[in-house]
């Protein structure tokens, strides 16, 4: 009896039309609601793994450094590296200068390293210097310099560093005029606007280091969450060690909270699609109480008269779920692969609209449009099986 009483109240009626409209609209608000919630779901996880790639990158896995300049040695570099054969490992230098190039002047932070090591932990390096070398005052710019300085490749650019002097009052500048060998892009004009690399050797001599003596180590690791522990108990006090994600963590922060906003935000357009199920359940129990009360008299149980209407809720809901499902996929399929949708690059990291959605995500989205859907299905069919028998046979 279930089965034919929702076969009969899901057709057309053309005496109650509006009952029919009011769960088509239930439909497709659900469908879209649900559709719209997986897209920007992906979207908020692919711009976070995007930008993840890249900080992952452009800020090393694991870097370490000390408040003292010089204060790493060769020696305790070695050491890291027989300790931890599976790492890979870039001591560098660095310093703040002042970028010159004819009338133009920009500020930036120089890297000292080795470009063959540095190669193996940084792929936008390993890019953007192909088989160009930095040795003899070469010098690797990014992309954004390289376009506020107008430069190209071959074009040379005078570096201006500070020094104390020995009375230590007062920072004697010093210049030095480098060879523009390659430029690299990162995506991230934060990054691209103020760092260049450099030959450890090069700028040692202008910086005044002893041979061997860093300022600091990048580290490429498979698992930073647990080496960066291992490395920090063998380092002296003068150093420390930090990953990529201690130097981002608000960044990271605020794109989590944004994606919980946006799911509790897009939740409530099912919610709002879901009134029209109640609305329209309602309608229908209020159309057909002569209905209910006859089917209760004659034997019918409160049980099958409520089963009857809470699965013609969830089977609206249900199909408006699949259907959404469907083009929520859809969408994202649509707009990972082709270019429907592009993106300043500079400000996003990418051109292309990042999409990735994550199984979690997924059966989240769907076990909160499906508890949605059940709660909005009980009210009406608890309130089908509450009609006075007599009254309603009596009176109607």
């Amino acid at each position: 009896m279930v089965k034919y009483l929702l076969f009969k109240y899901l057709r057309f009626d053309k005496t109650q039309p509006f009952i029919t409209l009011s769960a088509i609209l239930a439909f497709i608000g659900v469908s879209v609601g649900l559709m719209v919630l997986i897209v920007a779901m992906a979207i908020m996880n692919g711009f976070d793994k995007e930008f993840e790639r890249k900080l992952f990158t452009m800020n090393y896995p694991i870097t370490i450094f000390s408040p003292f300049r010089g204060a790493i040695t060769a020696d305790e570099v070695d050491n890291l590296k027989t300790m931890f054969p599976q790492m890979k490992f870039s001591p560098y230098i660095t310093s703040q200068v002042i970028v010159k190039s004819g009338d133009k002047l920009e500020g930036g932070l120089i890297f000292g390293v080795n470009i063959e090591d540095e190669k193996q932990i940084n792929s936008v390096v390993k890019d953007g210097i192909k088989d160009a070398n930095l040795t003899d005052f070469g010098i690797l710019l990014g992309s954004g310099l390289t376009g506020e300085l107008n430069t190209a490749k071959n074009d040379k650019v005078t570096l201006i560093f500070t020094k104390n002097d020995p009375s230590g009052f007062s920072l004697i500048p010093k210049m030095k005029r480098f060879d523009v060998r390659a430029d690299f892009t990162s995506g991230l004009i934060a990054y691209d606007k103020v760092y260049m690399y450099a030959n450890t050797d090069d700028l040692a001599k202008i910086l005044g280091y002893k041979s061997g003596d860093f300022d600091g180590v990048h580290i490429y690791s498979d698992d930073p969450f647990n080496d960066i522990k291992k490395i920090n108990e063998i380092l002296p006090q003068t150093a420390r060690a930090i990953g990529w994600w201690e130097q981002n963590g608000n960044f990271f922060s605020a794109l989590a909270l944004e994606k919980r906003a946006l799911f509790i935000v897009l939740m409530l357009i099912i919610l709002v699609a879901s009134l029209n199920i109640v609305s329209s359940l309602l309608m229908t129990v209020m159309n057909r109480r002569q209905e209910i009360a006859l089917l209760l008299s004659l034997g019918a149980s409160k049980k099958e008269v409520k089963q009857t209407f809470f699965r013609l809720g969830a089977v609206i809901g249900g199909s408006g779920i699949i259907f959404g499902l469907i083009l929520g996929l859809f969408g994202v399929w649509l707009l990972g692969n082709f270019d429907i949708v592009k993106l300043p690059a500079d400000v996003y990291g990418s051109s292309k609209l990042p999409m990735e959605l994550s199984f979690s995500d997924l059966a989240m989205i769907l076990g909160g449009a499906i508890a949605i859907v059940l709660i909005s299905s009980f009210y009406p069919a608890k309130k089908a099986t509450q009609v006075d028998v007599l009254d309603t046979l009596r009176n109607e």
